[in-house]
């Protein structure tokens, strides 16, 4: 039996975890490990006491979203470039684009093993990735089996990063808790991810 809480908001954010080149890795429509475990961190704090960046609570989860507008977005780097002698000694950083998506109307079912982890949750907003895009809860907690979660293609539809290692499976990212350990998941999509109606 699975506990789900259902958080939608105008829009939302996932860092590319490649960061420049997302247009090869396409990631910024799936969770990562460390996203869910960052929402999970948030939703409850105890968590950061001896954490070992394991998700503990959040059993599965569920996005989808209207459309993706790409927008771009001036950065700099952290360093500075040195030009010049040593009299004549100047410091720059210089400016880059970047295309990066944004999901409008993103919805996210987080689904947890217990009713209480569900209530506790559905108290409070989250964010993907960045923090000025807030999604809020859905009042109501919804109780439904684990074989629904996976068939309902109306309700449940959007992309899942299930959290296994198999033959489908591509590196995510890595656990800087457990000395870098990698990180392995495969997409599961299920019904229309991109919807027009909700």
């Amino acid at each position: 039996m699975y506990y789900i809480v259902k958080y939608f908001g105008q829009f939302g954010f996932i860092k590319p975890w490649t960061a420049v080149r997302d247009s090869e890795t396409y990631s910024q429509q799936f969770l990562t490990p460390s996203i869910v475990a960052g929402i999970e961190r948030k939703l409850f704090p105890e968590l950061l006491k001896n954490d070992d960046g394991e998700i503990k609570k959040i059993a599965r989860h569920r996005l989808s979203y209207k459309q993706i507008s790409q927008q771009q977005e001036q950065i700099q780097p952290r360093g500075w470039n040195e030009k010049g002698t040593r009299k004549n000694k100047s410091y720059e950083r210089p400016y880059a684009i970047l295309i990066r998506g944004v999901m409008l109307e993103p919805v996210l079912f987080l689904a947890f093993q217990n009713s209480n982890d569900a209530e506790i949750a559905a108290t409070q907003h989250i964010c993907l990735s960045r923090n000025e895009d807030i999604l809020y809860p859905d009042d109501e907690i919804l109780e439904i089996g684990k074989e629904e979660f996976d068939t309902d293609e109306e309700l449940f539809s959007g992309f899942e990063l299930v959290f296994e290692k198999n033959e489908q499976s591509f590196l995510v990212g890595y656990n800087r808790y457990k000395q870098n350990e990698k990180m392995f998941g495969y997409i599961k999509i299920v019904g229309t991810p991109v919807k027009n109606n909700y």
